[in-house]
């Protein structure tokens, strides 16, 4: 097994899992923190605004069965690319769509990847998402991890705010 680790933002964690988990490869899909200045920032912390941290996943994968670069472009079937300020119904900086990269490679891959999508043509408006390098990722709350398991009508109502709707429209 190639065990490898990525990390991204793309709005509210909640809805982020789910497509992720997916995947075949994927050995698990975290939600938590990072980014940010506080450690070990609490979901009431992140909320204000205040810490810097944006909520992420953080997806543990078997690189001989899918790679990085496929993650990525899931990634851009999920989140927004076009939309610094949050992603569909959340709002706000800890809401905000950034790839965070491992190594020299994840950045690589990262950075054609976006530059790639930003000359297909697909948006009229630019390529926001920022590419940064890995911060110290705290996991959230227990009550965070898989919700769209153990809350699947609040998952429903959730994914309802747009991103189940822009999931359809970019899907390769």
């Amino acid at each position: 097994m190639n065990k490898q680790t990525a990390i991204f933002a793309g709005g509210c964690f909640w809805c982020m899992v789910h497509p992720f988990d997916q995947q075949p490869g994927i050995i698990s899909v975290i939600s938590g923190y990072t980014g940010g200045h506080v450690p070990n920032p609490t979901y009431e912390q992140v909320c204000t605004g205040t810490t810097g941290h944006t909520e992420a996943v953080e997806i543990t994968f078997d690189a001989d069965i899918i790679s990085y670069q496929e993650l990525v472009e899931v990634y851009w079937t999920v989140a927004d690319p076009t939309d610094a300020s949050g992603q569909f119904q959340d709002r706000g900086d800890s809401y905000r769509p950034v790839i965070y990269y491992a190594d020299e490679t994840q950045k690589e891959i990262a950075e054609k990847s976006k530059q790639d999508l930003a000359n297909s043509g697909e948006y009229d408006e630019p390529i926001v998402t920022q590419i940064l390098p890995a911060k110290e990722f705290y996991v959230a709350e227990d009550y965070h991890q898989d919700f769209y398991k153990k809350n699947p009508e609040r998952f429903e109502m959730e994914e309802s705010g747009g991103r189940a709707e822009f999931m359809k429209k970019h899907q390769k």
